[in-house]
C-alpha cells in the first residue's frame, strides 16, 4: 500500500501547527486584551470555519487564488507563485481552516489568567512580551497544549477544503482523507480501512496523550 498520503498528511498537519502557533500566540494575546467592535469582528471571521462547510470555505479560496482571478492572477504574475492545486495551497487552506482550533482554547485560556500576573510582571520592569513569554504561557500549559494537540488532529482529518483548493493529485496534494474517499469509490476498503485506521490511531494516542498530560498538570499535591 502506498503510504505517500500518511506521510503528506502528516508534512501538511506540522506545517500547519507551527504556522498556526507563530501567528495563533500573539493574535490569540491580543484577542485576550479588552473588547473592541473590530476584534469583535475579526473574531467572528477567525470563528467562521467552525461553523462554514468545508467545501464552502475551500470554494471561495479557489477563487481569491486562482491563476485567472484576483488575488491569485496578481501573485502568479508578479511572484509567479500558484496556491491552486499545489501543496502551498494546502497549507493555506488548512491554516485558515484550523486557525479557530489553536486561537479559540489559547484566548479563552489568557482571559482566564488574573489580571495581578501581568500587572506584578510590570511593575517588575518586564515588557508585556516578556510578560507573555516567561508569565503567561507558562500559565496556560495544558490550554497550549489541547490547542496545539487539536489543530494537528483537524489538519489530519480535513476533506472538503484541501479537495477544492489542492485537488487530488498523487504525491503533491492527494493526503490521506482524500486517499479514503478514493479507495471507497473504488470499492477497494481494504486500503480505505488501512488509512482510515491509521488516521484513528495517530488521533487517539494524541488526545489520549492530551488527556494524561492534563490531567497530570492539573492534580493536586495532595492526590
Amino acid at each position: 500500500m502506498d503510504l505517500t498520503p500518511i506521510w503528506l498528511t502528516l508534512k501538511l498537519a506540522a506545517i500547519t501547527t507551527v504556522l498556526l502557533l507563530v501567528v495563533g500566540l500573539p493574535v490569540a494575546w491580543w484577542l485576550s486584551r479588552g473588547r473592541s467592535f473590530f476584534k469583535i469582528v475579526l473574531e467572528a471571521i477567525i470563528t467562521m470555519p467552525l461553523v462554514l462547510p468545508p467545501s464552502v470555505l475551500g470554494f471561495y479560496l479557489l477563487l481569491a487564488f486562482s491563476p485567472q482571478h484576483g488575488i491569485g492572477k496578481w501573485l502568479h504574475q508578479t511572484f509567479d507563485v500558484q496556491f491552486v492545486f499545489s501543496f502551498k495551497g494546502l497549507v493555506l487552506a488548512s491554516v485558515i481552516y484550523s486557525m479557530p482550533f489553536m486561537i479559540g482554547p489559547i484566548k479563552s485560556a489568557l482571559q482566564q489568567l488574573p489580571v495581578s500576573l501581568s500587572q506584578a510582571s510590570y511593575s517588575l520592569g518586564k515588557s508585556r512580551w516578556q510578560t507573555f513569554i516567561s508569565i503567561l504561557l507558562p500559565n496556560i500549559k495544558p490550554p497550549l497544549l489541547t490547542a496545539i494537540v487539536l489543530t494537528f488532529a483537524h489538519t489530519l482529518g480535513e476533506f472538503g477544503v484541501v479537495l477544492m483548493i489542492g485537488g487530488n493529485i498523487p504525491n503533491v496534494t492527494r493526503v490521506a482523507s482524500i486517499a479514503v474517499y478514493d479507495a471507497v469509490e473504488q470499492m477497494d476498503y481494504n486500503t480505505a480501512n488501512t488509512y482510515s485506521l491509521i488516521l484513528f490511531a495517530i488521533t487517539f494516542v494524541l488526545v489520549i496523550g492530551v488527556f494524561i498530560f492534563n490531567k497530570y498538570q492539573l492534580k493536586s499535591p495532595l492526590e
